[in-house]
């Protein structure tokens, strides 16, 4: 087949849904020789961050010299958008050409692996045959029965944070939900966890699996910039005494960078080579889209991926901090799982108006129903009947009051929403 009817087969997969388990992938991988054992890999679970923590250390691993993979969801833009090889998307040849040993495999299999199955075994066909030094791997949901978790000897397992999310599948309580992402913890191989508030679960199964734990530090991040630490341009911060500018935007991503460098200085102690200019030069070189990104200026639109509470919380606090002195427009659209009657509290002291879009996603929430959500809250907020019609009412309103405009909310909305804005502009 080729990439068309590749990409056509896995939307026929989707439709399988969201299956947890090892059981298939495990066949699955046995079949292709288990290329995952191939590869050193990092291994990285928790709510919120992860996919930008992937991306900066992926940077800073390919300015150390090493051959780096990424794997990380969800796609933005396409199906490639799942495989980074040295921090650049794959190409539709590259990943046919995996498709091409795992496409068979798959159908031969009585119980058909997931969509996501198999996108994970192409990411360790493809870091395999690649010759990747060291592959990044983000977990698709939870941590234990994600299919990711075959991984059995990990360079390095990270839990970046537990917060609520994907309730309905992972549980209702941080302990349940913690519960799951303690999973990717292996027996004997360091583990890192990245927030200040610590589930007892994540030390008891480390204790028990003798894996060493390692905790967030921030004893050598500064903050003597002259200037402010977050600007529209970067994050500004000094480390060991090295001025550090981060190319990505928005307060959150200061935290995911701490989290960076205190596995950094892990993986230094267990023999990589990474040098402080690979360090400051990652740093400055990464790129991520969908993170507080700006799509364009004057009026000044912005896309944020944040979709549950705690990355909307982390949106307020970057809109307080870049946007002190005035307000927003905003348009958003989720998935009906996550808890979005709470925005309307956390966005109040930020927002002029709102504008609801209902996202191309069958688990989409209906846009009637999340702009009910703001005006039931005194926020006046506007039910858009298509993406396109939202973001020329959005578009035009921030323009005639010269205020930002932020798009929020569902990854899945990134590639519809840039697609929709150059053709619109």
């Amino acid at each position: 087949m080729d990439y068309n009817e590749y990409v056509k087969y896995l939307r026929d997969c989707s439709g399988r849904g969201i299956n947890l388990g090892l059981e298939r992938i495990s066949e699955l991988m046995e079949k292709l020789g288990n290329p995952q054992n191939k590869t050193k890999i990092i291994h990285v679970a928790g709510t919120n961050g992860k996919g930008s923590f992937c991306a900066m250390l992926s940077a800073i691993l390919k300015s150390a010299g090493y051959k780096t993979g990424n794997f990380s969801s969800p796609a933005l833009t396409g199906i490639t958008d799942y495989f980074r090889i040295d921090c650049t998307e794959i190409s539709e040849k590259d990943f046919t050409e995996i498709m091409d040993i795992v496409y068979p495999v798959c159908e031969s299999m009585a119980d058909k692996p997931t969509e996501f199955e198999i996108l994970t075994a192409v990411a360790f066909e493809l870091f395999a045959r690649k010759k990747c030094d060291i592959a990044i791997v983000e977990c698709g949901m939870g941590g234990d029965t994600d299919s990711t978790n075959i991984i059995t000897a990990p360079l390095l397992s990270v839990v970046t944070n537990v917060r609520k999310d994907h309730t309905a599948i992972l549980g209702k309580t941080i302990d349940e939900i913690a519960t799951h992402k303690a999973g990717i913890i292996k027996p004997d191989c360091p583990v890192f966890f990245g927030d200040a508030d610590m589930p007892e679960i994540i030390e008891k199964t480390a204790r028990e699996k003798n894996s060493e734990l390692f905790t967030l530090d921030w004893s050598d991040i500064l903050f003597n910039y002259p200037e402010s630490v977050y600007t529209l341009s970067g994050t500004h911060f000094t480390y060991k005494g090295m001025k550090i500018n981060l190319s990505l935007l928005g307060t959150y991503q200061l935290s995911n960078a701490v989290n960076v460098l205190n596995c950094i200085e892990i993986l230094k102690n267990n023999g990589l080579e990474i040098p402080y200019s690979a360090i400051k030069s990652g740093f400055a070189d990464v790129k991520w889209s969908g993170r507080f990104e700006i799509l364009r200026k004057n009026p000044l639109v912005i896309f944020d991926g944040s979709h549950n509470p705690d990355g909307v919380e982390n949106l307020s606090h970057t809109l307080e901090q870049c946007f002190s002195k005035q307000k927003v427009v905003i348009i958003i659209g989720v998935m009906a799982d996550k808890d979005y009657t709470c925005y309307a509290d956390i966005l109040r002291e930020h927002t002029e108006i709102v504008f609801t879009v209902t996202p191309d996603n069958p688990r989409s929430l209906d846009c009637q129903t999340l702009a009910g959500s703001f005006s039931d809250n005194g926020i006046p907020a506007y039910a858009c009947n298509d993406l396109e019609t939202g973001i020329k009412s959005a578009y035009s309103y921030a323009k005639e009051n010269n205020l930002p405009l932020i798009a929020m909310g569902s990854l899945y909305m990134y590639r519809d929403f840039t697609n929709a804005l150059d053709r619109i502009l």
